[in-house]
Order: C-alpha cells, then sequence, then structure tokens
C-alpha cells in the first residue's frame, strides 16, 4: 500500500512538471516575431484595398499585444472586433476565426463596412497612415482614450511606415 501512494506521488509529481513546462513553453510572439510574421498579409491587404499596412499590423499588436492576448490565442481575433464565437476554451464577446488571416481579411471588411470608415479609402493613400488611424479612430472604433496616439507610437516605434510601399 506504501508502494502504490509514492507511485501515485510520483505520477502526480511528473504530471505537474508536464503541465509547468507546456505552459511555459508555448511560444509567444516577440515585436519583431509578430510583424515578420504578418507583414506579408498586411502588404498584401494594402495592394488589394488601399489600407495601409502600417495601420493593419499597428491596430493588430495593439489590440492582440502582438498577438499573445486570450481573444488572439483562443479566437484567432488580432483586431478586438466584437461579435459571436463558438469557443468553449473561453467566455467572450470577441468575434472568434478560423485563422489569422480571417480575422486581418475581416479587419478590413469592417472597416469597408461602416459608413464612418468607408470615405478614408477615397480620401486617403497607403502612405498616409496618420489620416488612416486618426479616421479610423474618429469612427468609434475604440472607446480607449488615446487610442490613436497608442496606435501612431506603435508605428512610429517599429518603423511600420517602411512597409507602406506598394
Amino acid at each position: 500500500m506504501q508502494k502504490s501512494l509514492v507511485s501515485r506521488m510520483l505520477l502526480i509529481l511528473v504530471l505537474c512538471i508536464v503541465s509547468i513546462s507546456l505552459a511555459l513553453g508555448q511560444k509567444k510572439f516577440t515585436p519583431s516575431s509578430y510583424i515578420e510574421k504578418h507583414k506579408t498579409v498586411a502588404q498584401q491587404l494594402m495592394r488589394e484595398t488601399g489600407v495601409p499596412a502600417s495601420v493593419i499590423l499597428a491596430v493588430a499588436i495593439h489590440e492582440s499585444a502582438y498577438g499573445n492576448s486570450r481573444i488572439a490565442t483562443y479566437l484567432n481575433n488580432h483586431f478586438g472586433i466584437k461579435g459571436k464565437n463558438n469557443s468553449k476554451q473561453i467566455r467572450s464577446a470577441y468575434k472568434g476565426y478560423g485563422s489569422v488571416m480571417a480575422s486581418y481579411n475581416d479587419f478590413v471588411d469592417f472597416l469597408k463596412r461602416r459608413k464612418s470608415t468607408q470615405t478614408l479609402f477615397d480620401d486617403y493613400p497607403a502612405q498616409n497612415s496618420s489620416a488612416w488611424v486618426k479616421g479610423i479612430a474618429r469612427s468609434g472604433y475604440s472607446a480607449t482614450k488615446g487610442w490613436s496616439t497608442q496606435v501612431l507610437s506603435t508605428i512610429d516605434r517599429y518603423n511600420l511606415n517602411d512597409f507602406d510601399v506598394i
């Protein structure tokens, strides 16, 4: 009986160590790894739609904490867009996507769908990220005070305007 108890305790200890290792071993994005992984899709969307790649990347970085937030991890939502999801892992008012690419596409489509941001596509070129960010902020995209300042700061900090070349 003593041997059985020791075996159980060892099994529990091994399971704890494995769980901790898996939790700590999850790959987290750094700013540079996030940009490297997602810059191509942002540039492709810019060529297709006119939304600056720098704006797409900066909003995604800001809203998803470089892809490390819970909604980015569990819902593939990198833009904080609210809506339905079928997640069994987290309860959230944010929209769930089948892939990160679907989230990126929906962000641009979201800007096209909203009457308050539709004019940005006609009024500003892809090289005017500042006007785009301010226009998105004016549309009520985020209720966070200083959102546009934070997004513009992200563009400057990581030289994201470098990706706005068509």
